[in-house]
């Protein structure tokens, strides 16, 4: 019913940047909210950022990443700076989509995109 599209990944030098791009098409009425996640190896999958009005970051990557949104193209952004090693992990895109109604009314869906591989190192 829904997918989300990420784009950006790769790998990137210390210090260096990238910006991870993730589109959300299909059966879509609205999007309250959308962010990003990632998963380290051997790690559990953890919040980076969140947007839906306010932005909310992980301490972690406060000052060095932005997330950013454009509600026309259903669309979620995420600037990155200053990476560290750290910050190798799969990132993963989110979104809480409202459905298009049905005869049953409107009905609201989490979903996840597939991630996108962030590679820092030199």
């Amino acid at each position: 019913q829904v997918q989300l599209v990420e784009s950006g990944g790769g790998l990137v030098q210390p210090g260096g940047s990238l910006r991870l791009s993730c589109a959300a098409s299909g059966s879509i009425f609205s999007i309250n909210g959308m962010g990003w996640y990632r998963q380290a190896p051997g790690k559990q999958r953890e919040l980076v950022a969140t947007i839906d009005g306010d932005t909310n970051y992980a301490d972690s990557v406060k000052g060095r990443f932005t997330i950013s949104r454009d509600h026309a193209k259903n669309t979620v952004y995420l600037q990155m700076n200053s990476l560290e090693p750290e910050d190798t992990a799969v990132y993963y895109c989110n979104a809480n989509v409202i459905l298009m109604p049905t005869i049953t009314g409107y009905r609201s869906l989490e979903v996840w995109g597939q991630g996108t591989l962030v590679t820092v190192s030199s």
